[in-house]
């Protein structure tokens, strides 16, 4: 049971901890959390027009059903763009700073204790990077929210995030 050889040829990867390295971290949160979560946009206005009119969409396909007979098939996209870009800068902020977190604190303290002390310092890493991808998050989501649930509201963020500013 031989061990293949990995070979890596010149311009296939990148050096941990170096600024490409955190791109690509950052890059990959971008497409995981934005691709995914702009994917699941219908669902997620059906979900949010349940908790805030629960006796009008008595449940998902009841939800479905009501938003397509009053607004048409593309009424289920309403909400796309905060959430789109509400969900690739928080997992730019995830996936990007988390690493950039996991490798300043682990110069800060050493290599030994980084080792000795990882799962701690991985946490640590972890929730200071949710902190900061979170704040990035939240003016897009308080935007998709009053997009899909607040009746009369624009369907357009260049509209909807203005307003919610000036407020």
């Amino acid at each position: 049971m031989g061990g293949g050889n990995l070979v890596i040829l010149p311009g296939d990867s990148c050096a941990y901890g170096s600024p490409k390295f955190f791109a690509l971290c950052g890059l990959g949160g971008v497409l995981s959390c934005g691709v995914t979560h702009t994917a699941l946009t219908p669902l997620d206005l059906v979900k949010c027009r349940i908790q805030v009119n629960p006796t009008k969409y008595k449940g998902i396909g009841s939800g479905f059903k009501v938003t397509v007979a009053e607004e048409g098939m593309r009424g289920l996209g309403r909400g796309w763009a905060p959430t789109a870009f509400g969900y690739s800068l928080q997992g730019l902020g995830k996936f990007g700073l988390y690493e950039v977190f996991k490798k300043v604190y682990a110069d800060a303290i050493g290599e030994e204790a980084a080792f000795q002390w990882r799962t701690s310092l991985y946490l640590a890493a972890s929730a200071s990077a949710e902190f900061f991808a979170d704040i990035a998050l939240c003016p897009f989501e308080a935007c998709k929210v009053r997009s899909q649930t607040q009746p009369g509201a624009s369907p357009l963020l260049r509209v909807i995030m203005p307003g919610i500013w000036k407020s």
